[in-house]
């Protein structure tokens, strides 16, 4: 009987021994779970912070690399994290990386002898020519229109003989006969269309490949007025220099197409093969139908096309990393 209570008594022992161990190493996996958790939190918030600096500096990649890390530099003191940033890697109008990393103190892990670990994230912009966008304008240019770059072009002509008219230098190529002034229907027809495809931007999606018909007549109020309003509100003046806004009202997006067979003397429909930014000058007066201005290279909201042999100018971004 003694011995048996010995027994016992030695087994409590080896149960309260063994209990304490299992405590200890649950306690010190709990403990690599919360740390594990902390880093997994800091690490998501560090990668979404240089996915937006990537992507918000890669909108300047067709301007200049000081402008890129400046942009850069403005997101990640928006998210308090430019004493984080080891590096940025500019490609001027190809890619941009942004290289973030914070040292992250650790707390249960030290019993295993870990006191902080560096976590360090990594994201890469790119821009690529635009396959498709909303906003596109209902005004287009013939893709066998040589574009230069910041010299004047006449995107929509007005009749013979008013300023801007078929007679400029740098049409838009649009000599199909009678009663095509170089407007096109997106949506669906009538003139209130027309002016608010103007004005706002088509709100569907034009693609490459896509089919579009033309429309007819000069449009000449229909133009007028959004192509004001689109002067006034926004006052930069190339001949001036300085930087243009980005949400400049004077840039459109317009579709770059191939003329489709013409019955009789008269363009119907033309086919997308890429797009391209338009900025809008001056008007001669406020009863110019035309619309003069000039190509530029510029970054905006689209969909990439990888087709790297259609290039018009127009690019759009995306994350690569």
């Amino acid at each position: 009987m003694k011995k048996l209570k010995q027994f016992i008594h030695d087994e409590k022992g080896s149960s309260l021994v063994f209990i304490s161990i299992s405590l200890v190493v649950l306690l010190a996996f709990v403990g690599l779970v919360v740390d594990f958790g902390k880093l997994y939190v800091i690490k998501t918030d560090l990668q979404k912070t240089a996915n937006a600096a990537a992507l918000s500096g890669a909108q300047e990649l067709m301007n200049d690399a000081i402008k890129v890390e400046e942009i850069v530099g403005v997101i990640l003191d928006e998210h308090d994290q430019q004493n984080n940033l080891e590096d940025t890697e500019i490609n001027m109008e190809q890619d941009v990386t942004v290289f973030l990393s914070e040292e992250v103190p650790l707390f249960f892990s030290k019993i295993f002898g870990f006191t902080k670990i560096d976590v360090p994230v990594r994201a890469k912009a790119e821009i690529k020519t635009i396959g498709s966008a909303y906003g596109v304008v209902p005004l287009g240019i013939d893709e066998s229109v040589e574009l230069n770059y910041y010299e004047s072009y006449t995107l929509k002509v007005g009749p013979k003989g008013q300023s801007g008219g078929n007679g400029n230098g740098n049409g838009n190529g649009n000599n199909f006969g009678s009663g095509f002034f170089g407007a096109l229907d997106l949506g669906g027809r009538g003139a209130s269309n027309y002016e608010n495809n103007l004005r706002h931007g088509y709100d569907g999606v034009i693609k490459i490949g896509d089919i579009i018909e033309t429309k007819t007549g000069n449009m000449a109020q229909p133009t007028i007025r959004p192509i004001n309003e689109r002067i006034n509100s926004c006052n930069y003046d190339f001949e001036l220099g300085g930087e243009l806004p980005r949400d400049c009202s004077r840039i459109i997006l317009v579709p770059v197409y191939r003329p489709l067979s013409s019955p009789g003397n008269q363009l119907k429909e033309v086919e997308v093969v890429g797009f391209a930014y338009f900025y809008i000058m001056d008007q001669e007066n406020d009863k110019d139908t035309s619309i003069t201005g000039m190509f530029i290279k510029h970054t905006g909201a689209g969909s990439i096309n990888d087709d790297e042999d259609v290039d018009f100018g127009a690019y759009a971004i995306r994350l690569t990393d």
